[in-house]
């Protein structure tokens, strides 16, 4: 089947910047299907993590990455049959998985399986390479951010949303960290695409963020259709 003209959105951007919130809030809009990649890349490390290997052998996590059993159905995630949504979202998982994002094995392990969810009528997906790589025909590429003092303040609300403890000054560091870490690796760097719309979250609401990615699709949608 080909799926190229299937349309795509692409929310790239850093960690905790609201990206998966805004994507999943469009992709229900439009009624599309939504894609976080990011998810992909915490089931490595958690799958890693439960099989204590060595996050330093990159063959062993791509191996890792082609044979997970991964299931994504009503907003769950399922690995082995068993549902992991919050235990991915732990910082521990987090830290793992931008640190074996960095293995260009791991990266093509999972690439494949990315591009697989373009499918009718649409995708909505967020990650750090979803415009520049995974779909770099996308028709919306969207660099989100916000300050790392904002991101850290919405990752410790989420956190405490769910029950679990969390460090606001801890959180901020890693955020950094991490920041540093994603922007200066040597594949797929995190860094806004020449054809990518900005969208700085920084003082705006989700509604507002929403609002800004749906008038822009729409504006391309008008284009062309006329």
């Amino acid at each position: 089947m080909n799926t190229n003209n299937i349309p795509v959105i692409t929310i790239d951007g850093p960690s905790a910047s609201g990206k998966g919130t805004i994507a999943q809030l469009v992709a229900h809009q439009l009624g599309f299907h939504y894609l976080d990649s990011g998810a992909l890349y915490r089931l490595v490390a958690l799958k890693t993590m439960q099989l204590k290997a060595d996050m330093q052998n990159s063959g062993q996590l791509a191996e890792i990455a082609r044979n997970l059993n991964v299931i994504f159905k009503d907003e769950q995630i399922y690995l082995d049959d068993k549902i992991v949504t919050d235990d991915i979202r732990t910082e521990q998982c987090g830290i793992a998985a931008s640190q074996l994002a960095a293995y260009p094995q791991v990266r093509a392990a999972l690439t494949e399986r990315q591009r697989a969810f373009r499918q009718l009528p649409g995708l909505v997906t967020d990650g750090r390479d979803m415009g520049s790589v995974i779909f770099p025909d996308a028709d919306l590429k969207i660099y989100l951010t916000a300050s790392a003092e904002v991101r850290a303040q919405r990752r410790h609300k989420q956190l405490i949303e769910k029950g679990m403890s969390a460090n606001i000054t801890d959180l901020l560091q890693d955020i950094q960290k991490r920041d540093e870490r994603d922007s200066n690796r040597s594949i797929a760097p995190l860094q806004q695409e020449a054809d990518a719309k900005l969208l700085e979250t920084t003082s705006l609401t989700i509604t507002q963020a929403q609002d800004a990615v749906l008038s822009w699709y729409n504006d391309i949608f008008a284009k062309t259709r006329v």
